[in-house]
């Protein structure tokens, strides 16, 4: 089973026990851990209508989660952390607040209320169920049956992150985070060298100039990110300085030597100590990019296909084969090319479903006038190596006769379905997303009169 990205919070919750009284204990056992279980078991647990072995497992459950929120260690220790919690015990406000920014910056909880942010604004219910496959499909992870975002939640509403069960207080956000949603998004956006750029420079830890290309090879080695050393200002220095996260001092040039690097300058908005925490967490996520795309309508998103950054047209295709699959509900297993990695001229992505019956989807996304039989030909072929038994064509141009022609084929000859969906489905399916099914419909006829046995 993998490991759990959210942290276990059994008995943790602010209903169950009082913080203060938890830290008091710490100190008075630390070292001591039986002592330490007892002493739980006898404060929170004495009343409880169970049996003492179940009092102990609930004694031990809390032990295990105040290590998993990083307040003590094996040995009933305050962490630094805990020690920050118990120098607050005895203000209220402070201590929570402490709690849920610790949470929200260090245990996944940003990640958390994103989700559930753009859950509420697919108009989807926030469940635990649904919750875990949205969690899943960023990938973070936690196990079947698991109440962590629960536990997580419910001391986020302690800090007023939440309001009621899992609205989210947007000002009260920002207030303990540091950052805004927009913030958050433009981060998600920066490109694999553009982190690893940042991180490096922040990790320099004192507030210097450094030579440019110092730091992008500090950078490479550190976190195995490949840069374009011709393209550096373009591609990462000077996106960053119109982020506001460094500023440049144009270097000057040498006799026979070619200009210098430029100087960088982390800035106060960089040095910020919610900045790295932030990054490791989108990095944790799938495609943590894309997120600010899957928030936009379609229309937003097929104007990015033509923008003239390579990078925005790639998310921007990412963005329409997960909008599209989302309609129908269909399950995000793995993406297999990126389209960052084509410059926005194709991407592959394969999603399953086990409604009824078990089925695996390929789907390929290209931005480009013409689908062409070569295209239909390399996915049919890696449905033996993928076992996928659906195939998904989406254009933004059309798709040619010749592709046309050889999908009928492979479909009359085997159990494929290939799905073709063109531009004028994909402007048919922005006015009406429910377009989508009718688009769908259309494709499974065609396939099941091909496939119609005579007997």
């Amino acid at each position: 089973m993998p490991k759990s990205d959210l942290p276990f919070g059994s008995e943790f919750s602010p209903n169950q026990i009082h913080l203060p009284t938890i830290l008091e204990l710490v100190v008075r056992y630390q070292g001591d851990k039986n002592g330490f279980e007892r002493s739980l078991k006898d404060t929170f647990f004495k009343d409880n209508t169970t049996s003492e072995r179940n009092k102990q497992k609930l004694a031990m459950n809390l032990r295990l989660s105040l290590k998993a929120y990083q307040i003590i260690d094996d040995d009933i220790r305050f962490t630094d952390f805990g020690e920050l919690l118990y120098r607050f015990r005895n203000e209220s406000e402070k201590l929570y607040s402490e709690l849920a920014k610790h949470i929200l910056l260090k245990l996944h909880g940003l990640t958390l209320v994103q989700c559930v942010q753009d859950m509420e604004a697919a108009g989807e219910k926030v469940d635990l169920i649904k919750l875990r496959e949205w969690l899943q499909e960023r990938g973070i992870h936690f196990p079947r049956g698991g109440k962590h975002p629960s536990m997580m939640r419910l001391w986020l509403q302690k800090a007023g992150v939440f309001t009621q069960k899992w609205r989210v207080n947007e000002a009260r956000l920002i207030e303990l985070a540091g950052i805004t949603s927009e913030e958050l998004d433009a981060l998600a956006q920066l490109t694999p060298e553009q982190k690893a750029f940042m991180k490096a420079l922040v990790n320099q830890g004192e507030q210097e100039s450094y030579l440019s290309n110092d730091i992008e090879q500090l950078a490479s080695a550190t976190y195995g990110i490949k840069f374009n050393e011709k393209m550096l200002p373009k591609t990462v220095l000077y996106p960053l300085r119109d982020l506001g996260y460094i500023a440049l001092e144009r270097g000057t040039k040498s006799p026979g030597r070619g200009a210098k690097p430029f100087l960088v300058y982390p800035t106060e908005k960089l040095t910020r100590e919610i900045i790295l925490p932030i990054l490791e967490q989108l990095e944790k996520q799938v495609h943590s990019d894309l997120r600010p795309l899957l928030r936009k309508p379609f229309t937003e998103i097929l104007d990015e296909l033509n923008d003239n950054h390579t990078y925005i047209r790639g998310l921007a295709l990412e963005a329409l084969a997960f909008k599209l699959m989302r309609i129908i509900d269909l399950d995000y297993v793995a993406t297999r090319l990126r389209g960052s990695m084509t410059g926005g001229a194709e991407v592959d992505l394969i999603f399953e479903s086990s409604r009824l019956v078990f089925s695996k989807w390929q789907i390929q996304c290209k931005n480009a006038s013409s689908v062409r039989l070569d295209d239909i030909a390399k996915e049919v072929g890696l449905t033996h190596v993928l076992k996928s038994n659906v195939i998904v064509i989406v254009s933004t141009g059309e798709i040619g006769p010749a592709a046309r022609e050889y999908a009928n084929k492979i479909m009359t000859d085997s159990n494929l379905a290939i799905i073709m969906i063109d531009r004028i489905d994909i402007e048919s399916i922005v006015k009406t997303p429910s377009f989508i099914v009718h688009a769908f419909n259309r494709e499974a006829k065609h396939a099941m009169q091909l496939k119609k046995i005579e007997l």
